[in-house]
């Protein structure tokens, strides 16, 4: 079998198709660390593209930390390190992965490390418009938990969590709300569905932002976060 398979004409631009599959090899492990990619013409052929698009694929995987090219030398995969997992686009490819579930539980870590402290201070610094839309969001939230509508559920949690990252008073939180809202999304559909929706967790939360309790925010969020009631953590850890 192949390892690339040629890409197909659509809408999508034929660069972005190509540096998608090298990059779903690549996230997947199927391609490893320092490993040499074939040669310019080789890609060429395997994909049916031009030299043009190819370089354009290169450009596009290079800036996203996934490869590198030198003269005389080729083209290598980088090692790990060197990924920019926050780029929008490669949170994108992630989600295509047949197994997304490491990608998921390293995010659920990066969530502990900085979400209670998001919590305390939108708990501080929220406006009263921010606290009036967290308000009509958790209203949702508890209708969807009664009524067991998962699809609800999954739509207002991702806002929930989004407008308390708005709500912190401090510009380098609001990226976390933007970059991370898709894999976000699908995070939350891992841990709700076939679950439970922690109705009472995210409730300590709103009031104690509501309340303007910096602390109890904090530490209601580290009882939500907390792997007994992450699904994924659970299916990941057994």
């Amino acid at each position: 079998m192949a390892l690339f398979s040629a890409v197909e004409n659509s809408s999508r631009k034929i660069h972005v198709q190509v540096a998608r599959q090298i990059a779903r090899k690549i996230l997947s492990g199927e391609l490893n660390q320092n490993e040499k990619l074939p040669s310019e013409v080789e890609l060429c052929h395997l994909f049916g593209i031009s030299r043009t698009a190819l370089r354009e694929s290169t450009k596009l995987l290079s800036a996203k930390g996934l490869i590198e090219s030198k003269p005389k030398v080729g083209t290598h995969i980088r090692p790990r390190h060197h990924w920019h997992f926050l780029d929008p686009q490669l949170l994108e490819w992630i989600q295509d992965l047949e197994d997304t579930q490491p990608f998921l539980a390293q995010f659920l870590g990066l969530r502990k490390a900085i979400e209670p402290e998001a919590c305390a201070l939108a708990a501080a610094h929220a406006t009263v418009e921010q606290r009036k839309t967290l308000s009509v969001i958790f209203q949702k939230m508890t209708m969807a938990a009664n009524g067991f509508d998962y699809e609800e559920w999954t739509f207002n949690d991702h806002l929930f969590h989004q407008t308390i990252f708005l709500s912190t008073g401090n510009q380098f939180y609001i990226p976390f709300s933007n970059i991370l809202s898709t894999i976000f999304k699908q995070f939350i559909d891992h841990s709700a569905e076939g679950g439970r929706f922690c109705l009472e967790e995210h409730k300590a939360i709103y009031d104690a932002i509501m309340a303007g309790r910096s602390e109890d925010a904090r530490t209601a969020s580290r009882v939500l976060l907390n792997d007994n009631n992450q699904k994924l953590a659970q299916v990941v850890n057994h």
